[in-house]
């Protein structure tokens, strides 16, 4: 690790705004005419835009950024990178360009920029694209991102919201880095923590994305800013319910420790308040809950795809490496949307 410059104030996706706020702004919004070709917008709350421009190509269109959540410039650099490359990835797509976003105190040492500049473009290089520019601004902050553009077919990418009944539901990195983030900041985090927190935030998903081309995924989200529960009470999309063995679900067993101490984010609490009502927990302790709300950055993809094929998805993503594990069941629109249960009481 660097040595601390203290521009991290707390950051990563618990910086997003709320679930609730984006939604009463976004549907004032004037629409304009339709256009067909605009497959995927913000209607849907899905992860990018896709937009069609032939018969077998559309391209797939995200923006992200925000502050650090962490002391080094360089490992910020490529979780922001990580993070925004990673709406692509969800969608199904390949990464071919991205652009930098930068806000930066102008009487701030600028080899820190560099850093945090050289971890975005190392895995923008490692996503397969290309760096093709960006634009700064001089800011009272530091906040960096990316705009990212990749490609996919129309006929082979993952909305969110496409889930069926009878489908498994597979998460491909652990919960809690949120929490280990916020450890970190007081001084109560260990290194064994932090650094398994970064492993997986700097963890690209581009290796889960490809492995989920050879299965038929109907859909798929990436977890950051809202939560797991969050995301997926976007998937059910307010016509479907869904079981989650909170067993089976992969944990920084550190986070459950930190969120047992009330080392909590104020986002997961804003996460609780946006969708906790759509959500009955049966034998769940208080720490799972709490890190289940707890906002991730650069978090793994849930993905929905038929419960006879998702074993054979589970393999071969562990094999590759990442912790991945079926966690829940779609099911058919109940009173319940999302029922948070143990192992035992489920038949996955």
């Amino acid at each position: 690790m660097a040595e601390p410059i203290l521009f991290c104030k707390g950051g990563g996706c618990t910086a997003k705004l709320g679930a609730g706020v984006l939604s009463r702004i976004l549907e004032r919004l004037p629409r304009g005419p339709e256009d067909p070709n605009l497959l995927i917008g913000y209607d849907s709350r899905d992860d990018a835009a896709v937009y069609q421009i032939g018969e077998d190509l559309a391209f797939v269109q995200t923006l992200d950024f925000f502050p650090p959540m962490i002391e080094d410039p360089y490992v910020f650099g490529q979780i922001a990178a990580a993070n925004a490359l990673s709406d692509i990835y969800a969608m199904g797509g390949q990464v071919k360009t991205a652009l930098n976003i930068v806000c930066f105190p102008e009487n701030m040492d600028l080899n820190i920029l560099g850093r945090i500049l050289q971890g975005g473009s190392e895995k923008v290089i490692e996503a397969g694209g290309v760096l093709a520019g960006g634009h700064s601004i001089a800011d009272d902050g530091v906040k960096y991102g990316l705009s990212v553009t990749g490609l996919v077919h129309p006929s082979r990418m993952y909305p969110n919201n496409q889930g069926q009944p009878g489908d498994a539901l597979i998460l491909t990195k652990p919960l809690g880095v949120g929490i280990i983030c916020t450890a970190n900041r007081v001084g109560q985090a260990s290194p064994e923590a932090m650094d398994a927190a970064i492993a997986s935030m700097t963890t690209l998903n581009k290796t889960a994305s490809q492995l989920c081309r050879d299965f038929p995924v109907h859909a798929c989200t990436d977890v950051t800013g809202f939560g797991f529960l969050g995301h997926l009470h976007e998937m059910m999309d307010g016509r479907l319910s869904c079981r989650i063995a909170a067993d089976r679900v992969p944990v920084f067993p550190q986070a459950l420790e930190y969120a047992d101490e009330f080392l909590l984010t104020a986002a997961g609490q804003r996460n609780r308040n946006h969708v906790g009502d759509n959500v009955r927990f049966d034998g769940v302790p208080f720490a799972m809950e709490e890190v289940l709300f707890d906002p991730q950055t650069s978090g793994g993809l849930l993905i929905a795809l038929p419960t006879e094929t998702a074993p054979a998805l589970e393999d071969a993503l562990k094999k590759a490496g990442l912790s991945a594990a079926i966690v829940g069941e779609i099911l058919e629109k109940s009173g319940t949307e999302i029922l948070v249960t143990t192992q035992k009481e489920m038949s996955l």
